[in-house]
């Protein structure tokens, strides 16, 4: 604290610090989500992402929809109907404001349209061999 004040640096801004997303998504979210299929218990990272992509022109409007369904679960929501029929609805997380921005904000950069739509499990693979 008193760096802040000889610094001129008022103490609560020295100590607000931006989270880190990837941090906050190892610490809230990796129980369930991995990043690549295969999945764990809800959907992995980057087909969800290249979903979110899909429905949203702009980051902004992915990740001010999917900051909201973290907040408030809700099916009917869902980005992905069929990830809620397989996995069932993602339970409440409690994250602040600047965890959910953080988050949010890193989990539509995941974005790899080298995926695909991410549905099936190799698919691409198995119709190469069978050439």
């Amino acid at each position: 604290m008193l760096s802040g004040i000889v610094s001129g640096v008022h103490p609560s801004a020295a100590t607000a610090v931006t989270p880190d997303g990837r941090a906050v998504f190892d610490r809230s979210c990796s129980v369930c989500h991995s990043i690549n299929p295969p999945p764990k218990s809800a959907p992995p990272v980057i087909p969800l992402a290249n979903r979110y992509h899909e429905k949203f022109a702009t980051k902004a409007e992915g990740v001010a929809h999917m900051a909201a369904f973290l907040k408030k679960p809700d099916k009917n929501k869902a980005v992905d109907q069929q990830a809620v029929t397989r996995f069932g609805l993602m339970p409440l997380i409690k994250l602040t404001d600047a965890e959910l921005k953080a988050v949010t904000g890193w989990f539509w950069d995941q974005y790899n349209p080298a995926m695909g739509r991410g549905r099936g499990m190799g698919g691409g693979q198995r119709r190469l061999m069978n050439q």
